[in-house]
């Protein structure tokens, strides 16, 4: 990228949450001498879950010839250059991880960590491979790595060099090339024993090599190992664990961001464990929320004698294995209870009631069942669903509190409580009368970060009643957790569009949904008649929140414009509490499709709709109105004198759509609604009672390629 272009790619790299940008430069070193390739490992049992890895403080002893000899792990040298053909992308890509088994000890005052990671690799890629790359943080360096089987372990042969890639927020990763005693062919698994250590600190590199100040760059990379915060959000943000990727860099489109939503889709199914221990000093740390699962800490004091405020320990936790779902795994520490605030049995105009603090004995939870099936379009129906948001504040809720806030920022509880309170009884209106669990809030004056309903923002923004419509959104979360991308993400957007319609009125709410709609038409593929149509992001598999959160918000304000506003609320209740089955999303999608089909009014054919929008990826309607001709229509059985108007409208983009048409006269005006099929021409007539002066085709409810307003003028002719 040339330096004129730089200022844009951070623009826009800061308004994306974005990341950094880096050069081609490999910093690449040599494998250490190999062991005798003949040389006999002697089969051991795998290593029992549950074992205990750390047992004393500080950081583990460099290795030594004699541990070496004494076949314990070899660790990798970094400054040696690996040996072998250059990587290339398509191995650094073809592996999925299936499970992580993560036992990991962290020390804030030194901003270290150390992993022993347990991971099951299997190849997705279309040719055998004799090697594996695995990334990790630059900051960190890798120790060693064994091959479990059923016969035993074996020590396996590594190499580890730096490459730059903004996937880290150094803009650099440690990459370790580990050489597989037998090649693993494609379809296969493999398990994997390693060990990594090293510090994790806050870093503003990527931002600042493209003209960040450290200031900018920090709001935004803030992840973290310190004494005041442990805060690790993991790929796109910072390699706390280990992964599979080709290089990514900021300034080459939205490579990054797309890379993040693929993975996050293709590792949805895999298992996460975690085993954590963290070093404290002075008063133990209360919690962990890892993959937005809270746990609490049980902490173990290394003196009994020793005042508090100078004493020190380990607070451990144990997140059991669950199914990933679509996120990154993220760790963040919690060091004092939450308070819940803005109970629901309080009026919306009201004081917001007290705030309480949970008792940190009850307030922890492991695990949470599932509310549906995987987001993964390629998991078999007999696939194991994904770890819902269920799990995410599961001990704090479903309950009579909407917030649960960790925050020193007193002065904005108050408000930020009372505008929750405020939004509950929409939410109430359109989801049901309790949500799932509260939201909970980790203030941080850093860039936002989401998952499900835990959000780490600062409260004191949050607070603000112009941040009502993003409040919201974070709600919505609380209701609705389906696992399933495009419609956890895509009603939370969706509700704070009813929420700017409900505060400032329709138009208001119409504006947003263009602006949000913008980006998404420059995104969508040109699709022609009678020719093959690319397989674009159907929003049942989409992987790029432009689909799963924009369009897909788009998606049910129109499907609010076709059933109406009572039906799409009774389906939404009934199908936010149903109990999940093995079904894959496509069959989860039909049966949602059959819920809404059944209203009040009687059935209504979907079925084009959920095609045309969520099962594939049409792109977007282009309208045009061709014809209008008004026609007088004298009095008759049944009806006055009047004028019929024909008006015929050609959609020259692939999607169907079902918009509204209205003929205004003088002050009066009549609205009716017509199909246009994708690639076709519809015509809808409609009787007013005055001469009609104008036409107005669809209102910008429905999102179109270029404009989503279209009007023309009557002319009427003496009859």
């Amino acid at each position: 990228m040339s330096l004129k272009r730089l200022p844009r790619a951070l623009a826009a790299t800061l308004a994306l949450a974005g990341l950094g940008l880096a050069g081609t430069t490999y910093a690449q070193t040599t494998t250490p001498a190999p062991p005798p390739a003949t040389q006999a490992t002697p089969d051991q049992p795998a290593p029992p879950k549950g074992e205990v890895l750390f047992q004393s403080h500080g950081t583990p002893p460099d290795a030594t010839p004699e541990s070496e000899a004494n076949g314990r792990t070899v660790l990798a040298k970094p400054e040696e250059k690996p040996s072998g053909p250059e990587l290339t992308d398509l191995e650094r890509s073809a592996i999925t991880f299936t499970a992580y088994d993560l036992d990991a000890r962290l020390t804030p005052a030194s901003s270290s960590l150390t992993v022993r990671a347990g991971l099951t690799l299997r190849n997705d890629g279309d040719k055998p491979l004799t090697r594996l790359a695995l990334q990790i943080s630059s900051t960190l360096n890798w120790l060693g790595a064994t091959l479990i089987s059923n016969t035993g372990t074996q020590k396996l042969e590594l190499a580890q060099h730096l490459i730059d890639t903004d996937a880290d927020h150094t803009g650099k990763a440690q990459e370790v090339i580990i050489t597989l005693p037998a090649p693993l062919a494609p379809g296969k698994s493999i398990t994997l024993n390693t060990v990594y250590s090293g510090t994790v600190e806050a870093s503003g590199g990527r931002l600042e090599r493209i003209g960040a100040t450290h200031e900018q760059a920090l709001s935004t990379d803030w992840d973290a190992i310190s004494t005041t915060t442990i805060a690790l959000r993991g790929f796109g943000n910072v390699l706390w664990y280990p992964v599979a990727s080709p290089q990514l860099f900021l300034g080459d489109g939205a490579q990054l961001f797309n890379a993040v939503g693929r993975m996050k889709l293709r590792e949805s199914a895999a298992t996460i464990h975690l085993r954590l221990s963290v070093e404290y000093t002075g008063e133990p740390p209360v919690a962990a929320y890892f993959c937005g699962r809270r746990q609490a800490f049980h902490a173990l004091s290394d003196s009994a004698d020793t005042p508090t405020a100078a004493g020190t320990g380990i607070a451990t936790a144990d997140f059991a294995a669950e199914p990933l779902g679509f996120r990154m795994p993220s760790l963040f520490q919690v060091a004092h209870a939450e308070t819940m605030t803005a109970s629901l049995t309080e009026p919306s105009d009201s004081p917001a009631a007290p705030a309480t603090t949970p008792d940190a004995d009850s307030s922890s939870s492991s695990s949470s069942s599932s509310s549906s099936s995987s987001s993964s379009s390629s998991n078999s129906a007999g696939a194991p669903a994904p770890a819902s948001s269920n799990a995410i504040a599961a001990s704090h809720g479903p309950g009579d509190s909407l917030l649960a806030v960790e925050s020193n920022d007193d002065g904005s509880l108050p408000p930020l409580a009372a505008s929750a309170q405020h939004i509950a009884p929409l939410l109430e209106e359109w989801f049901g009368p309790k949500p799932l669990s509260s939201l909970t809030i980790l203030d941080n004056p850093g860039q936002p970060f989401e998952d499900g309903p835990l959000l780490v923002a600062p409260i004191s923004a949050l607070a603000a009643s112009t941040a009502s419509p993003a409040l919201a959104h974070s709600l919505t979360h609380a209701w609705v957790q389906t696992g399933q991308p495009w419609m956890d993400e895509g009603l939370a957007q969706f509700f704070s569009l009813l929420w700017i319609e409900h505060e400032q009125g329709r138009d208001a709410a119409i504006a947003q949904l263009t602006t949000l709609m913008q980006p998404v038409s420059i995104a969508e593929p040109g699709i022609e008649p009678n020719e093959p149509a690319p397989v674009g992001e159907p929003l049942v598999s989409a992987t790029s929140e432009l689909y799963f959160r924009r369009k897909a918000a788009a998606v049910w304000w129109m499907l609010r414009g076709i059933v109406g506003d009572k039906p799409l609320q009774a389906a939404l209740q009934a199908w936010r509490t149903r109990t999940p089955g093995n079904t894959t999303p496509e069959q989860d999608v039909r049966a949602f499709e059959a819920l809404l089909e059944k209203t009040p009014k009687g059935p209504i054919d979907l079925r084009w709709f959920f095609d045309d929008w969520v099962l594939h990826d049409r792109g977007l309607p282009d309208l045009a109105i061709t014809d209008v001709t008004p026609r007088l229509l004298p009095a008759g059985q049944g009806h006055s004198a009047g004028w019929l108007v024909a008006v015929t409208i050609h959609n020259d983009g692939a999607a169907g759509v079902q918009i509204p048409i209205t003929i205004r006269s003088g002050t009066y005006s009549t609205t009716s609604q017509v199909r246009v099929a994708g690639f076709a021409d519809a015509t809808a007539r409609v009787l007013v009672e005055a001469p009609p002066t104008e036409v107005w085709v669809n209102d910008g409810s429905t999102p179109e390629l270029r404009t989503s307003l279209h009007r023309r003028d009557v002319v009427v002719h003496a009859q």
